[in-house]
């Protein structure tokens, strides 16, 4: 990896090709004329954001133009790999270069950026890289259609979305540790009438804000040879139910309409994960959002209409990355795609609020862990 000082006289040579001065590229990029001057001579390495900014400016990535990722720490793992030799994606989180063991995202099989391999012998590891980490979006959570959002914010933005897939309360937590960029949650059914902004309030540390994704339908899917016109009449027959994993939204709902059974011994890990397990048979019924279960052609009985949220720290609001989540998510196109699918509303798609809590709510609440 190259040195950013050393590298930093590209910045001279893009704003020559556009003819700007210091004092131009300076206004247009929103940082000082002396920083644009202090950058070209190498007396400055430029932070992340006023790297990113220059490079957005300059319609250019940062390694372009620095070589580098300015302040970046050395790599370190997002969490650890399951294998000896992992297959890696990177990206900055935060200032922090971290690098993601390659697995199976809601848009399918993503091109890895290299390869991390620990040699039985001489025990070092020795890292393959080729991809740039500040033009990623890492986010967490459970939208089973989160590839349609991961392909319009490439189709719209040239960056890249990882999309891994985690439970509501497992995707904040990566949030709260800064390992990831988004956290997608719908746990308001916990929170009574503040919904997700309560939980999420309630569980970080600092200010966090939510953008409204959607609102979706919520209800139990099952097997076509189970007899039921309404949900109380398939609550009272005996069948073999899915779980779902502790943490998600779905584990609410699961809990709510089943309160003195015990955990049913099959847990799904997402959405399409239960739709799997009725169709080849394993179980009989389970909660899941309506769009999996019309595409898997299970029948369907409706609990609730939920809000599905993606958070972020507000410190990380002026990212380019998260400014252009924001785009996206407003978007026209972005907007037909999901209202057409079963189950998603999008009348409040892309509003933004803080997960502060009301005052009065502070006071009336206990802080509480989502289990």
């Amino acid at each position: 990896m190259s040195d950013p000082a050393a590298e930093s006289s590209r910045v001279k040579k893009f704003r020559g090709q556009r003819g700007w001065s210091q004092a131009e590229l300076a206004r247009r990029a929103g940082v000082s004329r002396a920083a644009v001057s202090a950058i070209e001579i190498h007396r400055l390495i430029p932070s992340v954001s006023a790297a990113l900014k220059l490079a957005a400016c300059l319609e250019c990535t940062v390694e372009q133009l620095f070589g580098a990722v300015p302040n970046a720490q050395a790599k370190e793992w997002a969490w650890l790999p399951m294998t000896q030799q992992s297959r890696f994606w990177q990206a900055e989180v935060a200032g922090r270069l971290l690098i993601y063991p390659c697995e199976e995202t809601a848009a399918g099989e993503v091109a890895h950026d290299g390869i991390a391999a620990r040699d039985p012998i001489a025990g070092d590891e020795r890292e393959f890289s080729n991809g740039s980490s500040l033009q990623t979006l890492v986010v967490a959570g459970c939208d089973p259609a989160a590839s349609l959002l991961a392909a319009e914010y490439a189709r719209q933005t040239g960056l890249r979305m990882l999309v891994v897939r985690r439970s509501s309360g497992r995707a904040l937590q990566l949030l709260k540790a800064g390992r990831v960029h988004v956290a997608g949650v719908h746990l308001s059914a916990a929170a009574g009438q503040h919904g997700n902004a309560e939980i999420v309030g309630r569980e970080m540390n600092e200010p966090t804000m939510l953008l409204r994704l959607a609102q979706w339908e919520e209800g139990v899917a099952f097997v076509a040879n189970v007899k039921a016109a309404t949900l109380q009449n398939l609550l009272q027959r005996r069948v073999r139910w899915i779980g779902r994993e502790a943490g998600s939204g779905a584990r609410q709902c699961l809990d709510e309409l089943l309160p003195a059974r015990k955990q049913p011994l099959r847990i799904a890990p997402d959405h399409r994960s239960v739709a799997t397990a009725l169709s080849n048979g394993w179980a009989d019924a389970g909660v899941c959002v309506r769009l999996v279960s019309e595409e898997a052609g299970l029948r369907f009985l409706s609990v609730r209409i939920e809000n599905y949220d993606l958070c972020f720290l507000k410190s990380a609001e002026p990212n380019p990355r998260i400014q252009a989540l924001v785009r996206v998510v407003r978007s026209p196109e972005y907007r037909r795609l999901l209202s057409e699918l079963p189950g998603y509303s999008v009348a409040d798609a892309g509003q933004l609020q803080p997960a502060d809590l009301p005052q009065k709510a502070i006071a009336q609440k206990t802080p509480g862990k989502i289990r």
